[in-house]
């Protein structure tokens, strides 16, 4: 069984955890469009692509997977979710197994206005969001909204081009600059990241870790450390199905107050997942056992907590 990781970038752990999951029994391929991607040095072969964006790239990657036999597929990125997605069929044909969720729920994840619209109409917490900074200044002016308030691109990732605005004056003046921006109220509360697996084949939730977020740096968490709450649970399940994610996904949700709110959503693996794993979710082996036509045991809340995670630098040296 051969697994392809498309735009590996710097996610060497995903890497190893793969390799450590088949043991022997089959490659890890990784690829990406730069040769100084440090994941790609880890894998048991790699190919350097186009960017996602480049004309016939997708045809590129379905001729990688018949060459390579590849038994499942996924990316690393957000914007190559939907692109996979897209073309799920063109991959089950070759025997490839797409590891995401529908194009509709990338689209939705990617796209922080929409995925707000759909919380709130389907009454789970969620931060109150605005594209139009009129309406919003007349809450505030109602008193139903106030600042801080965060001024970010209503499609995006990795907290770029986040900016906290304490003020009308600075509001006015991003959105002058910048099309496509969004105001979303501020959640004063404990962040909290979720890792999920939903059975390929079955659809059911198989896997759920939490984790409070202690320190973040540029949208990635740097420490954490795991705990479990059978409500937060109960509430991941719950939403998950609802919108009918599948494989890996990852969860913001922030508790305020005694509530759970739920941000945003990546459906893949976030760059956090090392803990889950860590603590005792192997989701590699849960992707592999899907692969083989296996469904997972429903196994959710399965992990050790009190695990604390603390991100460091390595390097990667190569000769080119």
């Amino acid at each position: 069984m051969n697994i392809l990781i498309l735009s590996a970038g710097t996610r060497n752990k995903i890497v190893q955890y793969f390799k450590k999951a088949l043991n022997g029994d089959g490659r890890v391929i990784a690829a990406d469009a730069s040769d100084l991607a440090p994941a790609l040095y880890e894998a048991d072969g790699f190919h350097i692509v186009p960017r996602i964006d480049a004309p016939g790239y997708i045809d590129l990657i379905l001729d990688l997977c018949r060459k390579e036999q590849i038994s499942a597929v996924m990316s690393l990125i957000d914007p190559e979710l939907s692109l996979l997605a897209a073309h799920e069929e063109k991959f089950r044909a070759l025997g490839t197994m797409v590891v995401g969720s529908s194009y509709d729920l990338c689209e939705m994840a990617l796209d922080k206005m929409q995925m707000y619209e759909w919380l709130a109409a389907h009454h789970y917490c969620c931060a109150r969001s605005w594209t139009d900074k009129e309406l919003f200044y007349r809450e505030v002016e109602a008193g139903r909204a106030q600042y801080p308030v965060f001024v970010k691109p209503v499609r995006g990732s990795a907290s770029i081009s986040i900016s906290k605005v304490y003020d009308r004056e600075t509001t006015d003046l991003l959105f002058a600059h910048t099309p496509g921006l969004m105001i979303q109220e501020f959640l004063d509360g404990q962040e909290i990241g979720v890792d999920a697996y939903i059975d390929l084949i079955s659809g059911e939730v198989v896997s759920i870790f939490t984790k409070k977020k202690i320190v973040m740096r540029a949208g990635e968490t740097d420490k954490a450390v795991s705990f479990k709450d059978p409500e937060l649970f109960a509430l991941m399940e719950r939403f998950i199905l609802e919108a009918g994610y599948r494989g890996q996904i990852d969860i913001d949700v922030f508790e305020v107050g005694g509530r759970y709110y739920i941000s945003e959503v990546n459906p893949r693996f976030g760059g956090g997942y090392p803990h889950a794993y860590e603590a005792g979710c192997d989701h590699m082996k849960l992707i592999l056992n899907n692969a083989a036509g296996i469904r997972n045991e429903k196994n959710i809340g399965s992990y050790d907590d009190g695990v604390c995670m603390m991100k460091y630098n390595e390097v990667k040296i190569i000769r080119k």
